[in-house]
């Protein structure tokens, strides 16, 4: 099973692609570019999206679904969003099929179905939500709206990857509009910072919070914050983005209300999102050449009991077993008992390795006579025989510290490959070498970051929020520099 998995160390694309079909998250389906997400993988995103609805609730944020499709003239009225997705459109022209009368038993498009007006199918929701906030927001008193939506969007891709990149994807969407740009940048940023917590409280992956450049800012936004994450191949992943709209979207859209001294004013606006890209960080950050690594607050299953035993022997040693199996349960603590008896138990480990289970208990009839059981931990593949008498608390404080332990061995990671450079030349070198986070200097402008886009293929992935300002040169121009940005190559 995990034996055939490939390297990370030889081809980690390959790797990362083989692990997500074997260990049963996802696959590719009948529809080019699209990805079946299988129950294993669906119940991790489950898992996801109800931590961060319950975030987005505690926000004061509330749920509320808009149309799959948009017209074509609201998509355009915000010019920069319209050209920003433009190329990545799926476009529904016309309405209905009928019997094809030259090829029996096979349907065309019926060319009397055009529709008057093409729509989009949503790539993201920014025209059909501030179409409808039009008719929500007269008064200071409708102020804020603070709306998220669950939804899948259609990004036609031509090169595609499970979970990183694909045609549709599942995803959230906030759309809040607000009565101050104060107040709107507060949203932003306060995303961020949920984003943020997620990401290191509940995914284990450190991240760095900053700002987009001009150059990968979203289409229509005046600002962009995001939270980056570093693979164990070095590169970088963008894991959520906040966007400070400004008026923009009010504007195309008209969207006004009357302040408190009576006179008519647009709103300001803020939209944010995280996909089940947040499956293929999840995977890369943490997992190993046997399989999977989960951390426990987002492991479908957090501890898998395998029975050893002889002959006869299962439905006692079951039943002596029940009481563990439901103090953990009790405990809050989510629990699979594998009893198959078509496997062996060497089988049952390799495959519950793969699908990266936080703990695993075998136990025999020999070792509830002795009043132990052997617990196996996933992260450090450690091995260990504790009291069944205190075997409830003893698996609850090692979830917690496998939990903390993936995090702080993420971090590490991020830190040993994270490189401050003054040169040009060492630039490149830090790329070449195990890649990672390349922190230098910069001097503000698209033409000097295309330029190294170009020749390096390394992005600006945020101008970090911690980070200090401090004057400096820019690696490439020599121009003068205020600060250091975070560049790195990214998925």
């Amino acid at each position: 099973m995990s034996k055939s998995l490939p390297k990370r160390s030889e081809d980690y694309s390959l790797w990362y692609n083989e692990l997500v079909k074997r260990a049963g998250l996802a696959e590719n389906s009948a529809v080019r570019g699209c990805m079946v997400i299988k129950p294993y993988g669906y119940a991790i995103w489950e898992k996801m999206q109800r931590q961060l609805d319950d975030m987005f609730k505690r926000t004061g944020h509330q749920n509320a679904y808009f149309p799959l499709f948009v017209p074509k003239s609201l998509f355009e009225a915000e010019e920069k969003n319209a050209e920003g997705f433009a190329k990545e459109c799926a476009v529904v022209t016309h309405y209905r099929l009928q019997t094809d009368p030259d090829k029996p038993g096979k349907l065309r498009v019926d060319p009397n179905a055009k529709l008057e007006e093409e729509l989009i199918v949503r790539p993201t929701s920014e025209a059909i939500i501030w179409s409808t906030y039009k008719n929500w927001i007269q008064s200071y008193r409708d102020l804020p709206l603070l709306i998220n939506q669950w939804a899948n969007v259609v990004r036609w891709e031509m090169r595609t990857r499970l979970f990183l990149r694909t045609a549709e994807f599942l995803w959230q969407e906030g759309h809040t509009a607000h009565a101050t740009a104060e107040e709107a940048v507060a949203e932003t940023r306060q995303m961020l910072d949920v984003y943020a917590q997620f990401a290191e409280e509940w995914m284990a992956l450190p991240v760095v919070k900053g700002v987009k450049s001009e150059n990968e800012r979203f289409a229509g936004a005046l600002d962009t914050y995001c939270i980056e994450g570093l693979m164990q191949d070095g590169k970088a992943l963008q894991a959520g983005t906040s966007h400070f709209l400004g008026q923009n979207f009010a504007k195309a859209f008209d969207v006004q209300f009357t302040n408190k001294e009576g006179q008519l004013e647009h709103v300001w606006g803020t939209s944010w999102g995280v996909s089940t890209r947040l499956m293929g960080a999840l995977i890369m950050s943490h997992s190993d050449d046997e399989g999977l690594i989960l951390p426990p607050k987002l492991a479908p299953i957090q501890v898998v009991i395998v029975p050893i035993y002889k002959t006869g022997q299962l439905e006692e040693l079951a039943e002596r077993i029940r009481p563990m199996q439901m103090g953990l349960i009790e405990r809050g603590i989510s629990v699979k008992f594998d009893d198959r008896d078509t496997e062996r138990p060497g089988f049952k480990f390799a495959e519950w390795e793969l699908k990266g289970v936080p703990v695993r208990i075998a136990v025999g009839m020999r070792d509830l006579d002795n009043g132990t059981v052997e617990v196996a931990r996933r992260d450090t593949k450690e091995k260990m025989n504790l009291p069944l008498a205190d075997i409830v608390n003893s698996v609850d404080q090692l979830l917690t510290d496998i939990q903390t332990n993936i995090y702080q061995r993420a971090l590490r990671f991020r830190e040993t490959h994270t490189t401050r450079v003054d040169t040009y030349e060492e630039f490149k070198q830090a790329l070449e070498g195990e890649g990672g986070f390349v922190v230098a200097h910069w001097d503000g402008t698209s033409e000097t970051e295309e330029r190294i886009k170009e020749e390096t293929k390394a992005t600006i992935r945020c101008i970090a929020l911690n980070e200090p300002d401090e004057e400096g040169v820019c690696i490439l121009t020599g121009k003068p520099s205020p600060r250091r940005v975070y560049f790195a190559r990214a998925y």
